[in-house]
């Protein structure tokens, strides 16, 4: 939006010759350059990677199904899962914001997943049926528990989201809840008529991984040893989650090389220029005053302006020494008589008899009693170099023609000429008061309603995030109304972790309570969560250790790898009840390996971008994924034999 504004204000400046090239470096920053930026920050190789992935993505699903027309049907069953689920969205909520569009990275992670499970398994009951009918009427027989099961723990999950005060987090739960029933409906129905009008061929080869029979029965031998090792050492890193940080400014979500971000951080450095102040209202200015007083004695702040502050201190002492000058300097300044302007000749020869004064200052006038040593030392002294360089400067213009002398007169005279009314101006002063200050800079300060503002700068690094805090704290301990950039970004961080631990909580009790309802065993409930806390565990320790911060961006893999989680557990525990073994080399782990694969893909592709919000939520999501896919893929399996070996021995 800003592209038109920046294009002309860079012209006007080159226009005006403010160039590198004459030593004058323009930079932009505001909120229209830091948003064109930042969309070309993510737009930067977007297509390149887009494609990328795409290309893999579907590398993927070939190895998973291995059928064209099966691909075919699961892309198209998930487009249109996708388009319904945003057409509801935007007639629910009416506009997407940054955290509910979302809902798109959510649907196609657990959508696609769906139509993997599926599809899967119709290609086991193709090889055992070799007829198409058959085959699906067994795989809705088989797919219809697991994937309504898993479909109502997902949806509640997300719809624990809608209590929570943060209207973005509450928006995304809604549609990705909504996502998640049309994903169960469209699996479900359209996916099987779109493989009954495309017939794919019949499978001729079992499908599963026959060639991972041996880490089956490395898990049944070892399932109490990864068992213990794995809750022992989740156990054991639970301290590392006090090191877990959520870096609340939005500016470290921006490419750090962009000019608009770069000059921002430059801007911040200097107190009177950093947008990271708090301001604080008062209802007169005695008030005001007495506050603003106590703000300047914290060793968090740096500088603290009120009104007042442009009321200057001492003014009798500051006129009379003011009056003194203007007496001294009235006829310099403002003389009577003024001699007639010279003719570029005599100009040219005053400038000729200035060149001659300066190259003798800088290289032959010396005491008379200096040293030799002393002498050398002159030569390179600050005063000798810069007589030198001024008249080597000087010299072109004794013999230069009218056209470039009247050129370097209007250089160097006009801005003394402002110089000079500026001193006449400072001399002419007259006493201060708020009454006759500006009414622009009044309005700054003062409301309509007669009350007073006070501006707060911090002291140190304006864009560190522990200065901030301490900053905002200390303010707020003086002034607990006081409002401002920090105050909003640290507030809006802490709205953002209390609403994803309140809606975490609420959706594992509620998710447990429909597992309970569908299992009627605690024991199933806990093999099926277990897993599950596990791998949000160690997704949580994992990110400490690797030093990566959750942010307004990447905490929306969370829900994701809550979805994901939930849904690859509740197929394993309906598997095993079933009476099923060996899950490695079966096709329900072919499965789940190919679909956490391709929303790894998928996501975790986003780890290339460029733009710093978008790369952390890829790096989150990749490291989610496969956190829950050892969990559901060792560690349930392990855990489940190890209480099915109690059980025995019971």
């Amino acid at each position: 939006p800003g592209g038109k504004a920046t294009a002309v204000i860079r012209e006007v400046a080159s226009t005006l010759g403010l160039t590198p090239e004459r030593g004058v470096k323009v930079r932009l920053t505001g909120p229209a350059v830091l948003s064109d930026e930042e969309f070309a920050t993510v737009a930067d190789g977007a297509v390149l990677n887009g494609v990328i992935t795409l290309l893999l993505v579907g590398l993927v699903l070939w190895l998973a199904l291995r059928k064209a027309r099966i691909i075919l049907a699961v892309l198209v069953t998930l487009v249109c899962g996708l388009l319904y689920t945003a057409a509801i969205g935007l007639w629910l909520v009416g506009a997407l914001n940054l955290i509910s569009i979302a809902f798109a990275v959510l649907f196609v992670g657990l959508g696609v997943d769906f139509g993997i499970q599926f599809c899967v398994r119709y290609r086991s009951e193709r090889h055992a049926s070799r007829n198409l009918e058959p085959a699906l009427l067994g795989t809705a027989r088989g797919m219809a528990a697991p994937l309504l099961l898993a479909a109502a723990s997902i949806a509640t999950a997300f719809f624990s989201f809608l209590p929570t005060a943060y209207r973005g987090l509450s928006e995304l739960g809604l549609i990705a809840g909504i996502g998640i029933i049309i994903a169960l409906a469209t699996t479900l129905t359209l996916l099987p008529a779109l493989l009954t009008v495309l017939k794919p061929p019949a499978e001729q080869k079992p499908i599963g991984f026959a060639a991972l029979a041996f880490l089956d029965r490395f898990l049944e031998k070892r399932r109490n040893w990864i068992v213990g090792t794995t809750l022992a050492a989740t156990i054991l890193g639970l301290p590392l989650l006090a090191g877990l940080r959520f870096d609340f400014n939005p500016l470290n979500l921006r490419a750090q090389d962009a000019e608009s971000v770069v000059t921002l951080l430059d801007l911040m450095k200097v107190p009177d220029t950093s947008p990271n102040t708090i301001d604080v209202l008062k209802s007169d200015l005695a008030q005001a005053s007495a506050t603003a007083e106590k703000l300047r004695q914290l060793p968090e702040v740096g500088r603290v302006l009120t009104l007042e502050s442009f009321v200057p201190k001492e003014q009798d002492a500051k006129l009379t020494l003011i009056e003194d000058a203007s007496f001294f300097l009235q006829n310099t300044l403002s003389p009577h008589e003024v001699d007639a302007e010279p003719t570029p000749a005599e100009t040219q020869a005053v400038i000729g008899k200035l060149v001659v004064e300066l190259s003798d200052a800088a290289q032959t006038r010396r005491l008379a009693s200096a040293e030799l040593s002393d002498v050398a030392r002159d030569l390179d002294s600050p005063a000798a170099v810069q007589a030198r360089r001024l008249a080597s400067v000087l010299e072109p213009l004794v013999n230069a023609p009218p056209a470039a002398l009247d050129e370097a007169q209007h250089a160097l005279i006009a801005p003394l000429r402002t110089t000079l009314r500026q001193a006449r101006h400072l001399l002419d002063a007259e006493r201060v008061s708020i009454e006759t200050l500006p009414p622009e800079l009044k309005k700054a300060w003062m409301s309509t309603d007669g009350r007073f503002r006070i501006e707060v700068m911090p002291k140190g690094d304006g864009n560190d995030n522990a200065v901030l805090r301490r900053f905002v704290t200390a303010v707020h301990s003086v002034a607990p109304e006081a409002v401002g950039t920090p105050v909003f970004m640290i507030e809006a961080a802490t709205t953002v972790v209390k609403a994803f631990l309140q809606a975490g909580i609420l959706s594992l009790l509620l998710i447990a309570l429909i597992l309970f309802v569908a299992l009627r065993r605690w024991i199933d409930v806990a093999l099926t969560l277990v897993p599950l806390l596990v791998a949000i565990v160690v997704t949580l320790e994992s990110c400490v250790l690797v030093g990566l911060r959750l942010n307004f961006a990447n905490i929306i893999a969370l829900p994701l790898l809550l979805g994901v989680g939930v849904a690859f557990k509740i197929y394993y525990i309906i598997a095993w009840r079933s009476g099923e073994t060996n899950f490695l080399q079966s096709s329900l782990t072919r499965a789940i390996l190919f679909s956490a694969c391709t929303t790894a893909i998928a996501f975790g592709s986003l780890c290339f971008s460029h733009h710093p919000g978008t790369s952390s939520m890829g790096k989150l999501m990749a490291l989610s994924l496969l956190t829950t896919l050892a969990a559901a893929v060792i560690f349930q399996p392990a855990l489940m034999a190890a209480t099915q070996q109690q059980k025995r021995l019971a």
